[in-house]
């Protein structure tokens, strides 16, 4: 009798072990489509968006629900936009709008700077399998190193030009979590041409 119940134990203590290994062993990243955009335009002083931005990212509530350009339908289904800085807030106002009106969180608690930590993070916790990220554009040849993919095949000299708002990237994750392909779409959205 104590030698079954010894074998029941060993056996149950193996089965949880294996299963924690496993659960720790996920990759949420895996088979994702990460899509990644510049934050809206901003104005020559402030942190905030000007009058273009603000209608970009209030046009983003249709665009992005779901994003269908060049024969995809990705229906985004987690937001990830820097964090506040004392310089600018235009990544999480770029997104905040699409938040509302989709009723997605809005994560905003990893700085620009700290592309690998937002990574780790995508990796490590749930999320969703198409998350949409606003970043600062001197910042994002960084997030996409830190993702697998190349800036200089993707960017013009590697860098997002000063005064591009309209570029989305495009990462399909493989099965492993690590970058099976990636393009870069110019969005067919389009700003009214009077703006106030």
């Amino acid at each position: 009798m104590k030698l079954t119940i010894a074998s029941v134990l060993l056996v149950g203590s193996l089965i949880l072990s294996n299963f924690s290994s496993a659960q720790q062993a996920r990759n949420y990243l895996s088979n994702n489509t990460v899509l990644i955009i510049r934050h809206s335009e901003k104005p020559d002083n402030g942190t905030g968006l000007n009058a273009a931005g603000e209608v970009r990212a209030r046009l983003y509530t249709k665009y992005f629900q779901p994003f269908q350009e060049e024969g995809l339908s990705i229906q985004v289904d987690s937001l990830y936009a820097g964090a506040d800085s004392k310089n600018s807030l235009r990544p999480r106002l770029t997104l905040e709008p699409l938040s509302k009106s989709s009723g997605i969180p809005l994560h905003s608690n990893i700085g620009t700077k700290d592309s690998e930590l937002l990574v780790q993070e995508l990796k490590t916790e749930a999320h969703g399998q198409h998350p949409l990220i606003a970043w600062r554009h001197s910042e994002i040849p960084t997030l996409l190193r830190a993702l697998g993919a190349s800036p200089d095949k993707l960017l013009p000299n590697g860098q997002w030009p000063d005064d591009v708002f309209d570029w989305v990237v495009v990462l399909n994750m493989g099965p492993d979590g690590e970058l099976a392909s990636a393009k870069l779409i110019h969005q067919s959205l389009k700003l009214p041409l009077s703006i106030p």
